[in-house]
């Protein structure tokens, strides 16, 4: 055997240095014979003495060096496989297929693998599917769990052409075979989550009505009310081993350890509902607002996603949780009316702010949203009077008049008391902007929505009113942002500014028809979301000049639409005995969304409905539209399929599926929200 061996590379240089020696040697000498005769003839018999010595070592020496070799390397490839066998790290070697061809003994010892009896990695290992198992290069990363123990596994293809070892003889010819190192997870996982656990979340509770809830009850039993409150919401911090804070008279601030958070979650934060029992003779239910910060870079950045989080929920109508984890956003409740505020202050603030900002800009640049409706088509006629009363150059910006617009924009065209710049695409607004332009955003507060989104981009100053509850998606730049989502339309809340933010403000019979229209509209003729103050807005525009007959004349349907709406009524779907779905044709109708609304506005009198949703295609899209009168918040309905709204007045947008697709999309969100509690 040892004869048969072939060297090569360095060690073949290295067996051949006697030859390569008696060769110089003999250059050596006749070299000094050339010089000298008697020399070379003197160094000659030590030339061939060492030559003999070199041939000998040549080529008995050399057997005993490869004999050497042969048993060092015979030793080493033992104790190669001893270190492979012992190794701490399990370690297996697999078959394409996955079928385990050996595996050293802590591989068998964890997975409890009998030598002889080898298994499946995809048996054994349920997340190893058969595409990781087909890697060619780069190394796949598992992460699995096998008995009580986690493991990261990593799988790494290996390519053979021969192997003295029985177990593997049989996959050889197969010329690939995969390398299986399990890394023991477990502890550094626990420690991972033991360290999660432990983080702190920062909270803050508001009471949504404490004012209004303690003017309902006799001044003694005040205290009371109060105590009561106070002992629930530190029961139930208490209960999750936190700590809270009063700050303000209906304002808390407390912080938990995170491990609690997935109870608290679960259970959709129970104070919620709990704190409405409270009841000392109170007309009205005490509700609260929380808003939670966690997973932040520390325990300021926690408290600043406290605030943002109380901010929203405040914003989308209280009576709620919303929980800020890092970037994600959940909501939890929302199940309750928002009462409406008695009080004035917040609108005549925002008018005196809106005033100061319109004074030091040139040129004031009104936005709704898409395909603008009535409500913010008559909100930025209102924002229009206002900058014109202040000396401003205004324009309000639509890409696409609706047909239910169209008879109200028709009265502002062609009219001498109006410029002919009134109304504005978004490309020719966008090239007026300037740093003394100003941009005021009615009825919406969601960029991708509004009706010319770049302009966000390019106004340094915005406003926002709105009345429609926040989502995870706002204005993030607005110098002023005015959200109330008590207010029955945008219309409603314009018309409150307008009484503050000057004296002797007049309107014209346009312009308050146009606001008039909004709130009817949006109120489904004074039936949602109605309070007092919505009917004195009605009153101040009336008093402007706003007609209810001329009114009601333009907004009345014609023949084709009528029919759409009732084929919407006919063919609709009553599902879970409570749920009307319906579907509103959309061919040969300007405006089909607008059809598409009043038919879920139809569908609620039907008696035992709690919410209607009627979807219509439209531009490549499909719109839905929600309506609901008190019992089911439609608003976290559409919110799931990617819109929102009103608690009682939604809607969403879907792209990319069918009609059919979209029902079944409703009906999972409805049995989501009927599994979770949130309809009752």
């Amino acid at each position: 055997m040892k004869e048969n061996i072939k060297v090569h590379g360095q060690l073949k240089g290295y067996l051949s240095w006697p030859l390569l020696l008696s060769l110089f040697l003999v250059c050596a000498n006749i070299a000094a014979g050339c010089v000298s005769h008697i020399g070379g003839l003197v160094m000659l018999p030590f030339t061939i003495g060492y030559l003999a010595v070199a041939m000998w070592i040549f080529l008995y020496s050399r057997k005993r060096i490869l004999g050497g070799l042969v048993d060092f390397s015979a030793e080493y490839a033992w104790i190669q496989k001893q270190l492979l066998t012992g190794l701490a790290l399990p370690y297996a070697l697999a078959d394409e297929d996955g079928r385990i061809v050996w595996a050293n003994e802590e591989f068998r010892a964890v997975t409890a693998l009998e030598k002889g009896n080898w298994k499946n990695l995809l048996s054994m290992f349920p997340e190893v599917t058969k595409e990781d198992l087909a890697t060619d290069e780069d190394p796949v990363k598992v992460h699995t769990v096998f008995g009580e123990h986690r493991f990261r596994m990593e799988i790494q293809p290996i390519y053979v052409s021969s192997s003295e070892e029985e177990e593997i003889q049989a996959v050889v010819s197969q010329q690939k075979l995969l390398a299986v190192y399990l890394f023991d997870e477990t502890e550094i996982l626990r420690y991972r989550q033991q360290i999660t656990d432990e983080k702190m979340v920062a909270g803050i509770i508001y009471l949504d009505n404490y004012d209004e809830a303690l003017e309902s009850v006799e001044e003694v039993r005040r205290s009371l009310l109060t105590a009561l409150i106070d002992r629930k919401i530190n029961k139930y911090i208490g209960a999750v081993d936190g700590i809270l804070k009063k700050i303000e008279k209906d304002k808390y601030f407390f912080a938990v350890k995170q491990k609690y958070m997935e109870q608290m979650q679960e259970e959709r934060f129970s104070i919620l509902e709990d704190v409405k029992t409270v009841n000392i003779g109170n007309e009205m239910a005490v509700t609260l607002s929380i808003g939670i910060g966690m997973n932040g870079d520390g325990y300021a950045q926690n408290y600043e996603s406290a605030r943002v989080a109380i901010d929203m929920a405040l914003g989308r109508g209280g009576d709620q949780a919303v929980v800020k984890d890092g970037s994600r956003i959940q909501y939890y409740g929302g199940k309750s009316q928002q009462q409406e505020k008695s009080t004035r202050v917040k609108a005549r603030v925002k008018a005196h702010a809106m005033r100061e900002l319109m004074e030091t800009k040139d040129r004031i640049l009104i936005m709704g949203h898409k395909l603008s409706d009535s409500d913010a088509f008559g909100s930025a006629i209102g924002i229009y009077r206002i900058a014109t009363a202040l000396n401003k150059k205004a324009h309000v910006i639509i890409n696409e008049v609706t047909t239910s617009v169209q008879p109200m924009m028709n009265r502002f065209l062609d009219n001498p008391d109006y410029p002919e710049d009134l109304f504005l695409t978004g490309a020719q607004a966008a090239e007026l902007v300037d740093a003394s332009t100003m941009l005021v955003v009615v009825d919406v507060n969601r960029p991708s929505i509004t009706d010319a989104p770049e302009l966000l981009k390019l106004v340094k100053t915005i406003v926002v009113m709105d009345h429609h509850r926040q989502s995870s998606e706002v204005i993030s730049n607005a110098v002023l942002s005015y959200v109330e989502p008590y207010a029955s339309s945008a219309c409603e809340m314009v018309a409150e500014v307008l009484q503050y933010i000057a004296d002797g403000i007049r309107m014209k019979s346009a312009e308050a028809d146009a606001m008039y229209a909004g709130i009817v509209i949006d109120t489904n003729n004074f039936t949602n979301q109605t309070g007092v103050r919505t009917f004195e807005a009605a009153a101040f525009l009336r008093r402007n000049g706003a007609d209810v007959t001329r009114v009601r004349k333009l907004f009345r349907d014609d023949m084709q639409d009528y029919k759409a709406k009732a084929a919407a009524i006919a063919s609709a779907e009553i599902y879970r005995d409570a749920f009307s779905i319906g579907v509103c044709p959309s061919e040969g109708l300007p405006s089909p969304t607008i059809v598409c609304a009043q038919a879920a506005n139809e569908l609620l009198e039907i008696k035992g409905i709690k919410a209607s949703v009627v979807m219509t295609e439209y531009h490549g899209l499909i719109y839905l539209s929600a309506r609901s009168i008190d019992e089911v918040n439609v608003q976290v309905m559409m919110e799931k399929l990617g819109g929102g709204g009103h608690r009682t007045i939604a809607g969403a947008q879907l792209s990319g599926i069918s009609m059919d697709e979209a029902k079944d999309r409703v009906k999972v969100v409805i049995d989501e929200m009927l599994q979770k509690g949130d309809i009752s």
